[in-house]
């Protein structure tokens, strides 16, 4: 089985800052993932999730998803691109004033 702590650190570097650090006796981790100084994603893993590399799929994907959400990707065009690929790269989302507060196009890939 490949390595889960790798499997999630690949998921989001070097876009985020990935810590994991572990929580408590039964194996659970806390992923935080952040950005320029800020915290982007805040997640408990379960050692059940972590251990189950489908669990640990779904759990990456639900976390992308999410930040994708808050950058305003359409979530149609995100679950599109997700049953039709393994990796994808989302366009732009429509932003508001000025082009210069554009972000750049999410990647997605497990």
């Amino acid at each position: 089985m490949d390595n889960p702590f790798q499997l999630i650190t690949d998921a989001f570097a070097p876009e985020y800052r990935v810590n994991l650090s572990i929580q408590g006796l039964d194996g659970s981790i806390m992923l935080t993932l952040s950005k320029a100084g800020r915290i982007v994603a805040k997640r408990m893993i379960s050692a059940e999730q972590r251990n189950d590399p489908q669990r640990l799929k779904r759990l990456v994907q639900s976390i992308q998803f999410g930040i994708a959400i808050e950058q305003g990707h359409s979530a149609v065009a995100i679950l599109e691109a997700m049953t039709n690929s393994d990796g994808f790269k989302l366009p732009l989302p429509a932003t508001k004033g000025r082009p210069g507060n554009r972000q750049p196009p999410l990647t997605v890939a497990i």
